[in-house]
């Protein structure tokens, strides 16, 4: 299958850190709560909040250079 003009190239790795920056503001705090001690569901949200935007700006700076347009 072609991809058409100016269409993003994604790589397996991008996929990879797309999922994880997805699934980890949800399990993080969730495993948390479960495994070391009990948080309240403000404190979760905050958390998952917090997770959600340093994983968000990893990704952008770790993935800006390699998603190039196809020409």
């Amino acid at each position: 299958m072609k991809r058409k003009p100016g269409e993003p190239i994604y790589l397996n790795r991008h996929m990879l850190g797309l999922a994880l920056a997805v699934v980890a503001p949800i399990l993080l705090p969730l495993l948390y709560h479960r495994y070391v001690g009990p948080l309240s569901f403000s404190t979760r949200l905050v958390a998952g909040l917090l997770i959600a935007l340093i994983g968000s700006i990893a990704l952008y700076f770790a993935y800006r250079a390699s998603a190039q347009n196809e020409p």
